[in-house]
């Protein structure tokens, strides 16, 4: 028998939604009616290039911006584009996390903050 156990950044409380919104180039996380956390992104023929996350004070410490970042991840994969982490959050992200490796292209100098 296999189990399959769900990482944190993969636990969802009812409330929770994700969603990419191409009209105001984000990926969204909402709790309730709330913008919890926002990963700003360029989409270019091929790539798709994080430049910012932000995630509202009231959401900050709760592990919502690594569930947002890996469904973004996941999307740009499923779309068969490749990455660029010009974002300091998306980076350290990715850094930790080696299932996208193969899917970056990494920028030539780390984003300041990363």
């Amino acid at each position: 028998m296999t189990e399959n156990s769900a990482a944190t950044e993969d636990t969802f409380s009812p409330d929770v939604s994700t969603t990419r919104n191409d009209e105001l180039h984000r990926y969204e996380l909402h709790v309730g009616d709330k913008l919890a956390v926002q990963i700003r992104f360029i989409d270019e023929p091929g790539h798709v290039d994080f430049i910012h996350t932000d995630t509202a004070e009231q959401f900050q410490g709760q592990g919502l911006g690594k569930v947002l970042a890996h469904f973004a991840l996941d999307d740009v994969v499923a779309s068969g584009k490749r990455i660029i982490p010009n974002c300091p959050f998306m980076y350290r992200y990715l850094r930790k996390h080696d299932a996208y490796t193969q899917y970056i292209d990494w920028p030539e100098q780390p984003p300041a903050g990363a």
